[in-house]
């Protein structure tokens, strides 16, 4: 065997271990991150059960309020719909996006059943509903920490895709990017506020 034919051996086999590690580091990124959208979903699942309980135990004191109720039930059923479809998929950007969206809406919504809340002092004092809302801000907290180990983990694996040589195994084998999970507008940005004093 000639010292070219060994030499090109020798760069093909190079070549072919970089893009078997390339492509393995980019697999386990795309893991990571669909890993840390599990981590949200288990909490948004928390959140979607409190929250049907958080609605019937306002519904005895705050009758005059149904269409407020109905718009809580109707956003957590979009939502929670939403996070199934993204859960299936959490590398589908428009999925995660919508889910974005239902998840702001319901936050607004669970904003306004506070601020009603606010207006029934024998609601406000049910250790039921107390109970809940502490849960509730809890949750909350967990999904606001989930959400940033998601970003984290996503903005990891988008720049490892993004740099070269990677973005040409990237662009070989089909790796998308990854959505980050964020909140469009202003209201949304607000976290239902969750306070019985």
């Amino acid at each position: 065997m000639s010292k070219a034919m060994i030499a090109f051996l020798v760069v093909a086999a190079v070549i072919v271990i970089a893009v078997i590690s390339l492509y393995n580091k980019l697999v386990m990124l795309r893991n990571r991150f669909k890993n840390a959208f599990a981590q949200i979903d288990v909490q948004l699942k928390r959140r979607y059960d409190l929250i049907p309980n958080l609605v019937e135990t306002a519904k005895g004191y705050i009758k005059h309020e149904r269409e407020t109720l109905e718009a809580v039930t109707a956003a957590r059923n979009q939502a929670y719909a939403a996070g199934q479809k993204a859960a299936a998929n959490p590398a589908d950007a428009a999925a995660v996006r919508g889910l974005m969206q239902a998840d702001g809406q319901l936050s607004g919504v669970l904003g306004r059943l506070m601020m009603v809340a606010e207006a029934y002092p024998d609601l406000k004092a049910n250790q039921n509903m107390m109970q809940l809302m502490e849960e509730l801000t809890s949750t909350e907290n967990k999904v606001s920490f989930a959400r940033q180990a998601y970003n984290d983990t996503v903005m990891i694996y988008n720049t490892a895709r993004e740099t070269f040589p990677s973005v040409l195994i990237a662009g070989m084998f089909g790796f998308a990017p990854a959505q980050l999970f964020e909140v469009e507008s202003a209201q949304e940005r607000q976290a239902p506020k969750v306070a019985f004093t």
